[in-house]
């Protein structure tokens, strides 16, 4: 049916509107975490998504391995990934990842961000990804820091590209990007 691209930064109600989005659409609704609880913070980060989330939704917790979860799930309902950021976060730290020089890390992640796009533009579910828009914070101080901010910039982009409908959430408000890129 369709790819809907949520974009915002921190705490900026992305989650909150992309799950809003999903409650529009038939059921069944799957709800694809990317997250992991590596310490007490993160935990409670996970607890908080998970508390606000209705009972029916059928959850998926696939730190690796999206496409082929949206794979699984395309002929049917919903989707939503929450969120991009962290999978991508979680493929760029795998050991088998890090061996590899910056540039070979880029060009397989980015592939990776390619197959999502194709897999969810294809879809007759609704698939919605919820993404960081990391490049407006500080510049980190460290080379991984500032290849993981560029690669998110970079899959981001890709990832438009594919969809329908994309939105950036300031301070809880959805701005339609395809909408305000026609000029409407």
């Amino acid at each position: 049916m369709s790819l809907i691209l949520v974009l915002g930064g921190a705490r900026s109600g992305k989650s909150s509107f992309a799950e809003g989005l999903m409650a529009q659409h038939a059921p069944p609704a799957t709800y694809i975490a990317t997250a992991q609880g590596g310490d007490e913070e993160m935990v409670c980060r996970i607890q908080h998504h998970r508390a606000r989330r209705p009972q029916s939704w059928e959850t998926v917790e696939a730190p690796l391995g999206l496409v082929d979860e949206i794979s699984k799930r395309q002929d049917r309902g919903a989707i939503l990934v929450d969120c991009l950021t962290v999978y991508l976060s979680n493929l760029l730290l795998q050991d088998e990842m890090q061996a590899l020089d910056a540039d070979h890390r880029e060009q397989k992640m980015l592939l990776e961000v390619t197959a999502l796009g194709e897999v969810a533009a294809k879809a007759k579910a609704t698939v919605i990804v919820v993404s960081n828009e990391v490049g407006w914070g500080v510049v980190p101080a460290y080379p991984l820091g500032r290849e993981y901010r560029d690669l998110c910039g970079f899959a981001n982009q890709c990832l438009a590209s594919y969809a329908q409908q994309a939105y950036l959430v300031v301070a809880g408000i959805p701005l339609d990007l395809k909408d305000l890129s026609r000029g409407r």
